[in-house]
């Protein structure tokens, strides 16, 4: 198997809104990880934050189905464990990024994965965490 990597919401919402190229570049991972190539996973402090991303845009109805998608991906989806609330809290403490960035953050160290994503605050991370950088044209 390959790399581990940690998805944050920012790689799910340029998925579902087509933004490429980093729809592209999420797609490929997925599919990396449903040949078992690779492993992703996710905070689910991050996944609420793609659902309310949604609803607050689209409606309950539409953020419900999107979830519902989401969760049939080949992705782990990570509770927010007390070492993980606390390291998240370290990273917050110490960077200004949003307390569900720090997830995202606090995810991939943990696992000392890549972190995915196109987020300014969290692409600033690089002394922490191993980053890959994504990039969406907006139309």
């Amino acid at each position: 198997m390959g790399d581990d990597y940690v998805l944050d919401a920012w790689c799910l919402l340029a998925l579902l809104q087509a933004e490429e190229p980093a729809a592209s570049r999420v797609k490929q991972l997925l599919e990396a990880a449903g040949n078992q190539r690779t492993r992703l996973s996710m905070s689910m402090v991050n996944l609420g934050e793609v659902y309310y991303r949604v609803g607050r845009v689209k409606g309950r109805d539409k953020a419900e189905k999107t979830l519902e998608s989401i969760r049939r991906l080949p992705l782990t989806f990570l509770s927010a464990t007390d070492e993980r609330v606390l390291s998240a809290a370290e990273f917050k403490m110490d960077h200004a990024i949003s307390y569900a960035d720090a997830f995202a953050a606090a995810t991939a160290k943990e696992r000392k994965a890549i972190l995915v994503t196109g987020d300014p605050e969290l692409m600033r991370l690089e002394a922490d965490v191993q980053i890959e950088k994504l990039h969406r044209h907006r139309h």
